[in-house]
């Protein structure tokens, strides 16, 4: 029977409107780890174009990967918490996220599990990201989130201490929590860390770039617009704040963030540049 006590479950969600170019840089920056005690479990959300389905069903027949289609689109959540439901049947006890249109950066993996085992109280860590384009190239923008569980804590007063594409998690992370909150189709990541926070989950940061976010033309065309939207966010950052107890700053910026999700793309795009 194989050891999976140091193997990584990647959980990648596919969609419909996920290029094949840029999935395949994701998929080849997984198979270029230093750190190679992986499997790859792949979750295709709904129908997707056929070349992409062609490509999946190529890379279904490798040994650490496993593809499962499902049949309607039910969201991130749903998926997520199906290849999490795989991961713990084949007895794997960390689980990186990925997703489609990233890519990871080639000690990734290994700087994050070396980290985990050297800390066993955390249950989930991240790292520093780096901005790409529509190229893969480089927009000089590295974006580094707090180290520790107690700066993770006060910075979640104002925004997520964790990127969500770019994190590990230990399996007790999904012990203390009963997944993700599957009727969000935005805003689970958030909701995860709040579920993290009020359950005792130990919350973490590496200094390293571990992935390089993909900033496209589309970006905030795509990102949290509408008054509904922008009004349920609103609605969950004052029930975090309450249920975390964080102060009065904490509700004030949340107003200012609803402004500024209902803002025209162009004045998002010049405010997140200045952060």
């Amino acid at each position: 029977m194989m050891d999976t006590s140091t193997v990584i479950g990647v959980l990648l969600p596919v969609y419909n409107g996920d290029k094949l170019e840029y999935l395949r840089l994701a998929i080849d920056s997984i198979f270029k780890q230093t750190y190679s005690n992986y499997i790859l479990l792949i979750g295709v959300d709904g129908i997707i174009t056929k070349e992409v389905h062609d490509y999946l069903n190529h890379l279904d027949s490798f040994e650490n990967v496993n593809v499962s289609f499902f049949k309607s689109n039910r969201g991130l959540a749903c998926v997520l918490n199906d290849l999490i439901s795989v991961a713990k049947k084949l007895g794997i006890t960390y689980y990186a996220r990925m997703d489609a249109d990233d890519v990871a950066e080639e000690k990734r993996f290994e700087y994050q599990i070396k980290f985990l085992q050297n800390n066993l109280e955390i249950d989930v860590v991240g790292g520093a990201i780096e901005e790409i384009d529509e190229y893969t190239q480089l927009r000089n923008k590295r974006i580094m989130y707090p180290l520790s569980h107690h700066d993770c804590f006060r910075f979640f007063r104002y925004r997520d201490p964790l990127a969500h594409p770019a994190v590990m998690f230990r399996s007790t992370y999904f012990d203390k929590v009963c997944g993700y909150r599957d009727k969000y189709r935005k805003n689970q990541d958030t909701m995860l860390w709040l579920d993290g926070f009020l359950n005792g989950c130990h919350f973490a940061n590496i200094p390293n770039t571990v992935l390089y976010f993909r900033i496209t033309e589309d970006f905030f065309l795509k990102r949290r617009n509408g008054l509904k939207r922008a009004w349920s966010m609103l609605k969950d950052r004052f029930m975090i704040n309450k249920k975390l107890h964080y102060g009065f700053f904490s509700y004030v910026f949340a107003i200012v963030m609803f402004i500024i999700t209902i803002t025209p793309a162009k004045i998002k795009a010049m405010i997140y540049k200045l952060r």
